[in-house]
């Protein structure tokens, strides 16, 4: 693709401060583009930051260093700029039951964002149209209906309905039916690409399971302790995955039987005390099961850091296949 990104997060660090004093680098050093009328999985076990990045996208959280830019700008911070931005970008969250006040009505949870903004027209007749392009039908029948009066997938039906109804450029979706029961989630991952064939939005889908991702987007990002460890178009990164850590991801998808199933040992690493060297190579397969050491790489494994995202052997120049590992290359 050669159109300009919509979205660009350029060098983007994120740290918190816990107790005694320990730094988390929650996002380190991420650099990520989202392009209009795409979807872009951001995909990593849990505490890998993506989230953070998701909330930094969102201007819930700020930068200590790099750049978020949206359609050309860079993010501002005032209450008035953020107002209009999340106008442009909103939130589809992985619990529409949390998302939804208990004590409004459906219409009610609509309507809130075009009362916020200020949004002119005639309330009811949009209200109305953001239900059914969401599969709300007919839509006058959910209006006075309250959250627990329909099913999940209704609801988050609702919660889609509420972030379209703003006409927005950029969806995020959080884990978007990873609390459905599986006969409503191809219904939902349906409902999303038709949004993004009828309107042109982009979608930034932050997944923990590949196997969505598969199905649903058009490039994956696979995130690992705050970084972009492997990069490129989904076809082509989940049929010929090159960092082991996506490699072990991908092998535990039920769809994927090529791939011998690989249980990566401990927990993601605490982000107050990142390894030193690939910070991946404390679990990393390639060094535990002696590969990384055939290969001569093993000692820059454990010491140099290999943050540079380098273009795949074998892939098409300007494919946009990158991965960040010693092995690569």
């Amino acid at each position: 693709m050669t159109d300009p990104a919509l979205l660009e997060l350029r060098d983007v660090h994120v740290r918190f401060r816990g107790r005694r004093g320990a730094v988390a680098q929650a996002v380190d050093g991420v650099d990520l583009d989202v392009r209009a009328g795409e979807v872009l999985a951001l995909v990593g076990e849990s505490g890998c930051g993506k989230t953070t990045l998701a909330r930094t996208i969102l201007g819930l959280e700020r930068p200590v260093e790099g750049e978020v830019r949206f359609d050309g700008s860079p993010l501002e911070y005032g209450n008035d700029w953020l107002r209009r931005y999340r106008r442009k970008v909103q939130m589809v969250f992985q619990d529409p039951t949390g998302a939804l006040n208990p004590r409004q009505t459906i219409y009610e949870s609509v309507a809130e964002g075009l009362r916020i903004q200020k949004v002119p027209g005639r309330e009811e007749a949009l209200v109305a149209e953001a239900l059914s392009r969401s599969g709300l039908r007919p839509p006058e029948r959910f209006f006075a209906l309250f959250p627990y009066e329909v099913s999940g997938g209704q609801r988050q039906r609702v919660v889609i309905a509420g972030a379209m109804i703003l006409e927005p450029e950029l969806l995020v979706a959080d884990e978007p039916v990873s609390s459905l029961d599986a006969s409503v989630r191809g219904e939902i991952l349906q409902l999303m690409l038709g949004l993004v064939r009828e309107t042109g939005i982009a979608i930034l889908v932050v997944t923990h399971d590949l196997g969505l991702a598969w199905n649903i987007a058009d490039r994956v990002a696979v995130m690992y302790l705050g970084r972009i460890v492997e990069q490129g178009p989904t076809e082509q990164l989940l049929s010929a995955p090159h960092h082991p850590y996506t490699k072990a991801l991908l092998s535990v998808v039920p769809e994927v039987e090529r791939l011998e199933q690989q249980i990566l040992e401990g927990e993601t690493p605490d982000p107050t005390r990142i390894p030193s060297g690939c910070r991946f190579h404390p679990r990393c397969p390639l060094v535990q099961s002696g590969e990384a050491a055939r290969l001569g790489i093993e000692e820059r494994c454990r010491t140099e850091d290999p943050a540079e995202l380098r273009s795949v052997p074998g892939t098409a120049d300007g494919s946009g296949h990158v991965a960040a590992c010693h092995a690569v290359g």
